[in-house]
């Protein structure tokens, strides 16, 4: 158990530099937060492990407890993890007492067979067990004597995913959830399959080690370990024998069953997060009240975001939880559904600190006055209003009119396609310069545009392509280009041939026969400054974030006759940036700035790592002779604890070759050492996932060293037939 001081700050709203922000002004008295672990049994007997989070007095066996229980009891927020709960009470403390401050208890738990809890692992994430489990943790917390019989989940990434699973379940003292960065859609959304193509994520080879560890600060090693969490089979495994959607992403698949969420929702996403899409499908699909809201962040919560303007989503959160689990009218349901932080052009950098831009409310989903706008690739490589053959060219018809039946070959470079996914390699993320990889696409580009144009959706390539192998990829890619030439990144997203008809029941190509794709990119917003050029970019290889097709070949894409390759644009007229007759208190919204934070004494950083908290691309080697290419994306960190230290390394190497596409490789390799008093113990894992023409190649280790000793060793080897990957 502990407590400590929270520090805050009340706020006032005010407008600065354009931006709906707030000023601090003097706080309140704070209150003292207290931490109890409990038990929670589960209905096989099982018992997970939880944090719960109290207003000091109002805690079970607290002097003021009976008191307290003689008033009204408060609702309990549940956070449901399997990312060790124990040593997250640095981070979490800070986060929840926040909530605590405002009348609700937090209850954070490990889920069976992770960190502190028993039982043995899940088998992967989103199982139906884990789900059973949630039930249980939800009706034990609102049978508690401090709690109003009303619980709220939360969540970031796994977080909000399963809060979404849970709220479809609907157990009854659910009653309302708030989803940050979390899909709809597992298959096509998540880490595992992006756009229906073979990713192999960093997270995927760091979870199983960390699943390979025992509760803290104990860490104790015995058969009951060994059997329930270090020879379980590695999860990435599973994930990769799963190749095509169907059942297994079904299992908690949101975008099948909108209807079953019968409680309040409010989702949150951001721009440089590879989960945004989900946020415009919600808001039109849910019939249960929805709130959503998508700002300039990355996969963070927006209060601590990065880039900037961060927001204090928390105020926001306690409006919401108000009024579903208190019952008090706060206003919050009769503000527009949607906010959105419209972006401004950037320069395409990495280490992006602050996004232009400014907040906006929105009704809902769709917007009615968005306007789908095409533009046409035409035979000189610029892009148009008119199709090919009725175009006179450029500004002012200097360019003369083109062929309406052009088509446009492109070689397949499987190693080019780095800078589109940043340095964390997914549709998220500030990311680099896109020429080099443009390089390699063929390219139309707009006149400079006569005045500033404004979108907000999700962009369309409509492409009429062949290929001269049974497999292929095409990726599409929007960019804003400056003046200078700088290229930054707009909207992107990848398509995998064999899953024209169908994703679920994939089909070879016919080598030379068209097909016609519809390629949504991932939602976005930017405002394209007078004197910019739009650019498309069509391409076959997206390496390392999407796995190379195996076999060497030229795509074609026709972008002229019948049914002309086009662009089609989500264009906000300017007569609608914002609603034309929207009264000013529904135009913008006005957040309040992040408030400071408690800490907790004892936790601590050591090393930060990256700022994404995975590996980033920190070498890039190609070598011309051979035709190959290496990415390198390191990642360390550390961290101190009241009983110790934790120091963790991890280095993924992506390997392929142009000439030889089927031969692609990546090794993962990771390590985590903790130093506790007169003993130290490090887990050690190696992940080698590679393939050939019909086969990927899994090779696993872990290891547990004891004081420099090998104590456990566990190896798993298989082949995964491809399946249209």
């Amino acid at each position: 158990m502990r407590s400590s001081l929270v520090l805050g700050t009340v706020l006032t709203a005010s407008v600065l530099g354009g931006l709906a922000i707030a000023a601090p002004v003097a706080a309140p008295p704070a209150a003292d937060i207290v931490m109890q672990e409990a038990w929670i049994p589960m209905r096989d007997g099982v018992r997970l492990a939880a944090d719960l989070y109290f207003p000091k007095g109002s805690e079970p066996g607290a002097a003021a407890a009976a008191k307290q229980r003689s008033k009204a009891r408060v609702p309990v927020l549940l956070e449901y993890l399997p990312y060790r709960k124990t040593e997250a009470r640095g981070d979490r403390y800070a986060l929840y007492a926040y909530f605590v401050r405002r009348g609700y208890i937090v209850a954070r738990v490990d889920m069976r067979g992770t960190g502190n809890s028993e039982g043995r692992l899940i088998e992967y994430e989103y199982s139906e067990q884990e789900q059973r489990d949630g039930e249980d943790v939800i009706a034990w917390l609102a049978r508690q004597p401090y709690s109003n019989g009303a619980v709220g989940m939360f969540g970031i990434s796994w977080g909000g995913f399963n809060s979404i699973h849970m709220a479809m379940r609907n157990p009854p003292a659910l009653k309302a959830i708030i989803a940050v960065d979390a899909t709809d859609d597992l298959y096509e959304d998540d880490v595992h399959f992006m756009d229906g193509g073979m990713h192999v994520d960093s997270w995927e080879m760091q979870m199983d080690l960390a699943n390979a560890m025992p509760g803290a600060p104990d860490y104790t090693i015995d058969e009951a370990f060994f059997r329930d969490r270090f020879d379980t089979p590695p999860w990435m495994l599973t994930y990769k024998r799963q190749q095509r959607d169907g059942p297994f992403w079904d299992r908690t698949a949101l975008k099948t069953r909108y209807d079953s969420i019968k409680i309040p929702t409010f989702v949150i996403g951001g721009w440089y997060d590879g989960y945004r899409d989900s946020v415009p499908r919600m808001l039109e699909h849910l019939k249960a009240p929805i709130k959503a809201m998508v700002g300039p962040w990355s996969h963070a919560f927006p209060h601590d975001a990065y880039p900037k303007p961060q927001m204090e989503w928390r105020h926001e959160a306690v409006r919401f939880y108000d009024q579903w689990l208190k019952g008090k009218d706060t206003g919050i349901m009769q503000e527009p559904r949607f906010a959105v932080y419209v972006r401004h052009w950037h320069p395409p950098v990495t280490d992006l600190d602050t996004v232009p831009g400014e907040w906006r409310w929105e009704d809902g989903w769709p917007i009615a006055r968005i306007r789908q706008q095409p533009l046409y690739p035409q035979d000189n490589h610029t892009l148009e209003a008119a199709p090919p053959g009725a175009a006179a060219g450029g500004a002012g018809g200097a360019a003369p009119a083109v062929s309406a039946d052009a088509t446009h070959r492109l070689r397949y470079v499987p190693s080019t396609g780095i800078e589109p996914g940043g340095p964390v390699m997914w549709w998220g993320d500030p990311a680099p310069d896109q020429r080099p990889a443009d390089a390699f696409s063929l390219v139309y580009d707009t006149d400079p545009l006569p005045e500033e144009v404004e979108i907000l959706g999700l962009p369309v390539a409509h492409l009429n392509v062949s290929a001269d192998a049974p497999l292929a990829r095409w990726f599409a890619r929007l960019s804003d280009v400056a003046p200078d030439g700088a290229v930054t990144l707009v909207a992107g997203a990848g398509f995998n041939g064999a899953h024209r008809e169908s994703s679920r029941q994939p089909k070879a190509l016919e080598p030379g026969r068209e097909i016609t794709l519809d390629i949504e990119m991932h939602f976005t917003s930017w405002v394209f400054p007078k004197g910019h050029r739009m650019r498309l970019a069509v391409s076959n290889a997206q390496w390392p974030m999407i796995w190379p097709t195996p076999y060497p070949m030229t795509t074609t894409l026709r972008i002229g006759g019948p049914d002309p390759t086009r662009l089609m644009l989500p264009v906000v007229p300017p007569a609608g940036r914002p609603a034309a007759g929207v009264a000013a208190d529904r135009r913008t919204p006005k957040f309040l700035p992040p408030e400071p934070d408690p800490t907790l004494p004892g936790f601590g950083t050591l090393d930060t790592g990256t700022t994404s908290g995975y590996g980033e691309i920190g070498l890039i080697e190609r070598v011309p002779p051979r035709h190959t290419a290496k990415v390198v994306a390191p990642n360390n960190g550390g961290s101190k604890y009241p009983w110790g230290t934790e120091r963790t390394t991890e280095s993924i190497t992506h390997e392929t070759s142009d000439d030889h596409p089927e031969a692609t490789s990546v090794l993962g390799e990771y390590s985590s050492t903790v130093e506790l008093p007169g003993r130290t113990l490090k887990w050690e894992a190696r992940s080698t996932f590679k393939s050939d023409r019909d086969n990927f190649y899994y090779t696993y280790y872990r290891r547990l060293f004891e004081n420099g000793a090998l104590v456990r060793e566990k190896t798993w080897e298989d082949t995964i037939p491809r399946d249209f990957q």
